[in-house]
């Protein structure tokens, strides 16, 4: 794992947990990798962030990743990270190979999005220009 280093100012942010898992059979049969996605909690606690800023958002377990228009939880995900109110986010590694692509979901024009990513294989510093 990267050394990422966290700063006082991904700290004044909160940080989000997006848990998903892509069909109701998967969340069914495929409790471990649900568990395992939850506890990604523990590493934004021991990074820093009290509970009570560390929201988890797992309203789309069971719905299929080949379309975020369908997502709830995943547009409230790109909505906080696109305002900077996301300081951390956690998540299955697939979501920031999704993220690194370049996905833009409100640009401000000479804005500056920053927060550190905590996937369960990756952790990644994300700072780009909208």
């Amino acid at each position: 794992m990267p050394d990422i280093k966290i700063t006082a100012d991904h700290l004044r942010r909160d940080a989000y947990l997006y848990v998903r898992q892509s069909t109701l059979r998967q969340v069914a049969e495929n409790g471990e990798s649900t568990q395992r996605q939850y506890a990604l909690r523990e590493r934004a606690t021991a990074s820093g962030w009290p509970a009570e800023r560390i929201h988890v958002i797992d309203c789309d377990l069971g719905k299929s990743g080949s379309s975020a228009i369908t997502r709830d939880g995943f547009q409230e995900l790109v909505s906080e990270v696109a305002l900077n109110k996301a300081g951390s986010v956690s998540a299955r590694a697939t979501l920031f190979s999704f993220i690194a692509c370049g996905y833009r979901a409100a640009p401000r024009e000479g804005g500056l999005t920053e927060c550190i990513g905590c996937g369960s294989a990756a952790v990644s510093e994300r700072s780009e220009r909208t």
